[in-house]
């Protein structure tokens, strides 16, 4: 399950994180994010943040997720496998 860090008015341009399950990775667990918004023309779009840093200092993809409506870019990110995330994690790690 994810949790919104929504707060006050909502504005769909404006990203929205969600935590997701923790990566495993090496010994431990990184955390990973999701940040959601919705752009002019209605699509969906998100890129992943890893670790607990702020969200624009953090190791992130570009929007890598797009949809045109918020339910697929929801099962494109549920349908993403744990291995290709160590992969997008390691590239931007090391």
């Amino acid at each position: 399950m994810t949790k919104s860090a929504r707060y006050g008015k909502y504005n769909p341009a404006e990203p929205v994180l969600h935590e997701l399950p923790p990566l495993r990775y090496g010994a431990g667990a990184v955390p990973v994010r999701i940040a959601v918004r919705r752009t002019d023309d209605g699509t969906w779009r998100a890129r992943l943040l890893f670790g607990e840093g702020e969200p624009d200092v953090a190791p992130a993809t570009a929007e890598i997720f797009c949809a045109p409506n918020e339910t697929d870019l929801w099962q494109a990110v549920r349908d993403l496998p744990e291995y290709h995330l160590c992969d997008i994690y390691r590239s931007l790690t090391e």
